[in-house]
This record gives structure tokens, sequence and C-alpha cells, in this order.
């Protein structure tokens, strides 16, 4: 995991923790607190041999635990950005991603953290200019600003990210975002 500190100075602006998520079996992360470098990454929740098919989620909720832990800002994270799918390839894809996000919108619910889903070519669009780049492109556009990543998910995540940052996300959150 690379950890990169932001030289934008707009980009510093926010002055609340925000977490932003890829989700999927494969989930992408970046996580920015006041005052410290992004950090970011990849975590599996494929389901292991002998497990049922709601441990994923329960190792989800376990881990968005684990990541409130680390969080040093004395407010916690302040806001969760997740990419919103609307369209998926898989039956099975589809499946995980609504478990997925049914566990994060209910964990955010219950920690009274604001959420919001932000459509896939919004985030791509503000990364590389077109809503319907690629999977090789959003790894570029990333590595173009200096981070390490090993995927498109964990490009995602960063680009998200970077959006919410560009919207000051930390410091006003629109009407859309849902308040537990």
């Amino acid at each position: 995991m690379k950890i990169t500190e932001l030289a934008s100075p707009r980009l510093d602006l926010p002055r609340t923790t925000i977490l932003a998520l890829d989700l999927g079996t494969t989930t992408g992360w970046a996580l920015r607190a006041p005052a410290t470098p992004i950090t970011h990454g990849v975590i599996s929740f494929k389901t292991q041999r002998f497990e049922g098919g709601g441990m994923r989620y329960l190792r989800f909720g376990r881990w968005l635990a684990e990541m409130k832990a680390v969080v040093v800002a004395p407010e916690g994270i302040g806001a969760v950005y997740f990419e919103e799918v609307r369209r998926h390839l898989g039956v099975d894809a589809a499946h995980v991603y609504g478990g997925l996000m049914a566990t994060l919108t209910a964990w955010c619910e219950q920690h009274q953290i604001p959420y919001l889903g932000v459509p896939v070519g919004t985030i791509k669009r503000h990364a590389t200019g077109r809503g319907n780049a690629g999977k090789a492109e959003m790894i570029a556009a990333m590595r173009a600003q200096g981070y390490a990543v090993r995927d498109d998910n964990e490009a995602d995540a960063l680009a998200l990210l970077h959006w919410a940052l560009a919207q000051e996300a930390g410091t006003v959150l629109d009407a859309e975002v849902r308040r537990g």
C-alpha cells in the first residue's frame, strides 16, 4: 500500500474523514483523514470454503468497524462514498453488490455516518474526462497522480475519493446525502 500526500490545496479543504469504496467481491477502498496522507488498498470478501453465504457480509461489517476504529480523527469517519452501480454483467455480481451495499448503508445508519452513492460515469468522467473510460484508463489516471494501484477496484476508490474531495464533500454534504 502506497501512502501519498495530497499536494493540491483545494483537496486539503475538507476537515472530515472520508471513506470511499468500490464495492464488490474485491473491494477497493481509499481513506482520507484530516492532516494525514491518503491510504488505499483492496480487500477480498470472497466466500471461503465451508462458509455460508452471509459470512462475506459479516466480514465486511467487521472490516468497516476496524476502519472506524483506526481513524484517529476525533469525529471518526465523517462521510462514506460508494460507487453506485446500476448495471451488472452477471447475477452473482449483482447479488454481492446488493448485499454489500445493504450492509454498508445499514452500518452507516447505525453509526449516524452520512453516505452517498456516486454513479460510475460521474467518477470516470472526473478521473479521465470520459464517462465510459475502461479499467486500464482508470488505473493509468490514478498512477499519473502518483498512486501505486494494484487493480481497477483500488483505482476506482481513489478516483471516487478525489471526486468527493473536489466536491468539498467533507465540509458541506449536499441534500442527497442520507443521515441516520
